[in-house]
């Protein structure tokens, strides 16, 4: 209250700024593991290249922040630390002068493939006592759907590379098409970005690979868990709504299909196709499931497409999409045909692309969640869990993981 001339003048309260009251999430540290996890997660197998990429000549890739070296010999691919411990040379940058070995270009270390023993130092001759003392670090490798993975953990034994990748690809025969693509964004904002439940019908809605398909204005979703996976169940899809004091919104238009009168789950807007025989085997209750480390399957009436997100660093990601088609003999020549003759730069190509513009974007935290964001929240979930449950089993095999210092 103030006084002037004599009559007392309301004054507005003024409401103090408030730095504890920001709106939204300022950091994930209600999933420290998650948030820790800006280079990925140990623990794990990951793809990092088409098999025909590694040859007898050694090459360097990044998995995890760690340079790593690859290289086969006799038709197997072998994993070592991409640092000679003399002085620090990649040695990535040498060559094999034995066979099952892998030399330093700059003394001439030379490592067992297999074992990263140091079994030679060419330039101290054959009797080096340093021989014996040095082993280089290794990483299991194996080669699965045409791809070279790679585990990293810390200090616990690979688990078999196939208790990780999708149990259908593992128990039928499938025929597939894939792409490998660098990308930029952390690991976290492109696995987020696919599971994502409502991104999908407005970013997508003006893909190639959508154009002639309806695409619901909003959902109503549940998470629900079975296994390792999560999966997102469709109950009931709106195709258009009234917006208070702005409008009408749909995205259906006259070319487009017409919507379905019932909701499905598998496919997001379901499909007048069959249900392949693998596919509706599975029992999917959601057309779209994720699982750790961060890998994406959506499941369709005639494949089922997957996306691993494979951490290069804290800023950059490997994208690889795969699409399977559980067919065999001459039932996949068609796959072939379409695959490589336009789903490959269509779906893998135009319509990807604007998930990669996103990623590339987004800047998190902080962030305001909205209802969808329920998806992103139960993955960031699942991720901890899993990773609280790997910290008991290693402890309880005398190993001590890194764990994330909590607040």
């Amino acid at each position: 209250m103030s006084v002037k001339n004599g009559d007392e003048v309301s004054t507005p309260r003024r409401r103090p700024p408030r730095a504890d009251r920001l709106p939204g999430r300022q950091d994930w540290s209600s999933w420290p593991h998650y948030q820790a996890a800006a280079s990925g997660f140990r623990g794990y197998w990951y793809p990092v290249g088409y098999s025909s990429r590694f040859t007898a000549k050694p090459r360097q890739i990044t998995l995890l922040g760690e340079k790593i070296v690859l290289v086969r010999d006799d038709g197997k691919v072998y994993a070592l630390k991409d640092r000679c411990p003399h002085r620090g040379v990649p040695l990535s940058e040498g060559n094999r002068q034995f066979p099952g070995t892998i030399s330093c270009p700059y003394h001439g270390w030379t490592f067992d493939l297999a074992t990263g023993d140091l079994k030679a130092a060419i330039t101290d001759g054959p009797e080096s006592p340093i021989c014996g003392k040095i082993t280089q670090p290794t990483y299991p490798a194996e080669e699965r759907l045409g791809m070279v993975w790679v585990f990293v953990g810390e200090g616990e034994a690979a688990p078999p590379i196939d208790d990780q990748l999708p149990e259908e690809l593992v128990s039928n025969a499938a025929v597939v098409g894939s792409r490998i693509q660098p990308r930029e964004g952390n690991w976290r904002f492109a696995c987020e970005n696919g599971y994502d439940e409502g991104h999908a019908k407005y970013l997508h809605r003006t893909a190639l690979w959508r154009l002639f398909k309806p695409m619901p204005v909003w959902n109503d979703t549940r998470i629900i868990q079975r296994g390792r996976w999560i999966y997102r169940v469709q109950d009931k899809q709106y195709w258009e709504a009234d917006f208070p004091g702005l409008g009408r919104w749909s995205s259906q238009a006259w070319y487009k299909m017409k919507p379905p009168k019932q909701v499905a789950n598998i496919g997001n807007t379901s499909s007048h196709r069959e249900t392949d025989p693998v596919i509706a085997a599975q029992e999917f209750p959601g057309f779209a499931s994720v699982s750790m480390p961060g890998v994406l399957r959506i499941a369709y009436p005639t494949f089922v497409h997957y996306e691993f997100y494979v951490p290069v660093d804290a800023d950059n990601h490997l994208y690889v999409g795969v699409m399977a088609s559980f067919q065999r003999g001459l039932r996949t020549l068609p796959f072939y045909a379409k695959y490589l003759g336009f789903i490959r730069w269509l779906f893998h190509g135009q319509f990807s692309a604007q998930d990669k513009w996103m990623v590339e974007v987004t800047d998190a935290p902080p962030e305001k969640l909205y209802r969808p964001d329920e998806s992103l929240l139960k993955w960031r979930k699942l991720a901890e869990d899993t990773s609280e449950e790997r910290v008991e089993r290693l402890r309880a095999q005398g190993i001590n993981p890194t764990v994330p210092e909590v607040d």
